[in-house]
């Protein structure tokens, strides 16, 4: 099948960052950990920045809420914390907020926090020993408040404890934002990336696909795409690129191609033309981050954020590309020390003209910070 090419056009580029701001910082405000940051921007330009809560310590299983901080001056300070999903004393986590501009019923927007839950550790789960649910809550005042959690398992997952015949195990949304298509045939469609395990674990995680759930009816009903055709095909996440198709970035979790995984869609994200490694963008086996940032010749601008390096999750980088992620023009590094675990998972933001916010995480998940990059084309 044929691959695109994937070469990096130029050495990395000099720009303008604003400050680090510090977002949320393990051991305040009643947690003694926050991971996996995300971040939306509502049209009257406050930023929404989300992240679990993890109360007891940094484990990824135990009680875990869904928090949420809003800035109202683009991210240069943060309100007091917000719980927005919590599951009593057990997990909700991978928090995936989408705004859905498209609902006749909402016509100032609504926010979807799609969002797991889970009752025991990913690798009991994986042996079929524990339950990982999808659910969702929403909000249609911008984040103030928000509904009641609508479970949409049943919908979205596919375990043989709740009695369909698949053998799915694992189940996570993306680490980062959902989206939606926002031209094209499928217009107002939301797609959330995921991935899950099917049957028992195998080495390096093999049994593992990545995929994804969307949305043609504002979250009345889901449907399930299909796998991506790659084992250990991990974290993922989408946007939109030209022609109304749908790229997915994806984490490879064998760790044998330290790459990451591009798949693009033609039909909205219910199957894939194609998967291949894009060697440009190298991977620790880490999460990364991808959002659509305007369009150039008729194609779609893509911004993309991972540590960019083959050992160790640090050189937090963010890359632009004028042509669906064909080839990336710029580089832009935001964070590197060299040491491992100085920069991990990361999210983006448009926050103005030629202008991107990161969310991520520092310090050996110390603390999450946020910071603005002028870009060029």
């Amino acid at each position: 099948m044929k691959k695109w090419i994937t070469t990096t056009a130029c050495l990395l580029a000099a720009f303008f960052a604003t400050a680090q701001v510090t977002v949320f910082e393990s051991g305040t405000e009643g947690y003694k950990s926050f991971r996996i940051p995300t971040i939306i921007r509502l049209p009257d330009g406050h930023l929404l920045a989300f992240a679990e809560g993890r109360v007891g310590n940094a484990s990824d299983f135990g009680d875990i809420d869904i928090v949420m901080k809003r800035s109202t001056d683009k991210g240069n300070t943060w309100s007091a914390l917000q719980v927005v999903a919590e599951n009593k004393d057990l997990q909700a986590g991978n928090p995936a907020p989408v705004l859905d501009m498209s609902d006749p019923a909402h016509p100032g927007g609504r926010i979807f926090l799609f969002y797991n839950a889970g009752n025991n550790h990913e690798s009991e789960v994986r042996k079929g020993n524990g339950l990982r649910e999808a659910m969702y809550v929403a909000s249609a005042d911008g984040g103030k408040t928000w509904s009641e959690p609508v479970n949409i398992t049943r919908q979205v997952h596919r375990p043989q404890q709740l009695g369909f015949t698949e053998d799915w195990r694992c189940f996570f949304n993306t680490p980062g934002h959902a989206m939606q298509f926002v031209t094209g045939p499928y217009k107002g469609r939301i797609f959330v990336a995921t991935n899950h395990s099917a049957g028992d674990p195998q080495p390096k995680h093999r049994e593992y696909r990545a995929g994804g759930y969307y949305s043609d009816d504002h979250g009345k009903t889901f449907h399930i795409s299909e796998d991506v055709n790659i084992p250990g095909s991990n974290e993922a996440i989408a946007t939109e690129i030209s022609g109304g198709r749908l790229m997915m970035n994806v984490r490879n979790q064998q760790g044998n191609i330290k790459a990451r995984i591009v798949a693009l869609s033609s039909n909205g994200g219910a199957s894939w033309d194609t998967a291949y490694f894009d060697m440009a963008l190298p991977d620790p086996v880490c999460q990364g981050s991808i959002l659509t940032v305007g369009r150039h010749k008729g194609k779609a601008i893509v911004a993309f954020s991972n540590a960019a390096d083959t050992s160790k999750r640090d050189n937090l980088t963010l890359r632009i590309s004028n042509n669906d992620g064909l080839t990336w023009k710029r580089s832009y590094k935001i964070d590197q020390t060299g040491q491992a675990g100085n920069a991990a998972y990361s999210d983006l933001v448009v926050t103005g003209k030629r202008e991107i916010g990161v969310l991520y995480e520092k310090d050996r998940y110390k603390k999450i910070l946020f910071t603005k990059v002028k870009w060029k084309k």
